[in-house]
């Protein structure tokens, strides 16, 4: 990471406070290193780790995560950041279970106006992110919303946590980036009516048709009747 990266994420998680996002407490430097002292989750590691153990949590479980997950975004983008490598890997719990954000190196501002719509000044280039996590826009290298791009990696994990497998997986890169790009993707059996509408609103190839965090926030599977996770 160069330096310029790492001053820019130690700017961003000094910027955000929240229950569901990894806490930042100072930083220390010699001559040749620079330490982040960040929060400690001592649960059971990544929820990556707990997807491959149980082979998918199923709609309630993975409601009762994404539910967390959507906070802990929501608070990001009010604060006017984006963090552009959502995925299981970067998702950590704590003792209690509580799912936390972490890992915004790959993180950078947006315009916190309000705007639905950025225009092309104030949209982001970089392509980055993890590959089956990377929304359409992303690949297609002509400027982005970093908010939107969020919220497509965030269908995709909702569908990896409820189902146990991607969305998009194929075995070559250009065979993967061509479904991403066209929004080819399935549905098992078993799954709910509202969990697809849902999926199926999220993972929209132009973002101006995307569902935004408020809209998710009243979508019908959203807020129904949330279970433990455990």
């Amino acid at each position: 990471m160069s330096s310029r990266q790492c001053q820019a994420e130690i700017a961003i998680m000094r910027m955000i406070k929240h229950p569901r996002v990894v806490q930042f407490y100072e930083v220390l430097a010699s001559k040749t290193k620079i330490y982040l002292v960040l929060e400690l989750v001592t649960g059971v590691g990544e929820l990556f780790g707990l997807l491959v153990k149980e082979k998918g949590f199923g709609e309630d479980k993975a409601r009762f995560f994404f539910h967390q997950l959507v906070e802990g975004v929501k608070c990001c983008h009010e604060q006017g950041i984006c963090h552009r490598d959502l995925k299981p890997e970067n998702l950590l719990l704590d003792e209690k279970g509580q799912l936390k954000i972490s890992d915004f190196g790959l993180s950078s501002f947006h315009d916190s106006s309000g705007e639905v719509t950025l225009t092309s000044s104030k949209m982001m280039h970089t392509t980055c992110g993890s590959p089956n996590y990377v929304s359409p826009e992303v690949l297609d290298g002509e400027g982005y919303d970093g908010r939107k791009a969020d919220i497509w990696s965030m269908g995709v994990i909702l569908y990896v946590m409820t189902t146990g497998r991607l969305p998009f997986d194929e075995p070559t890169t250009s065979e993967l980036f061509a479904k991403i790009q066209t929004a080819s993707f399935t549905f098992p059996k078993g799954v709910s009516g509202s969990f697809k509408d849902l999926v199926s609103k999220v993972l929209v190839v132009n973002p101006r048709e995307r569902l935004q965090l408020a809209e998710i926030q009243e979508s019908p599977w959203y807020r129904a009747a949330q279970a433990s996770a455990n």
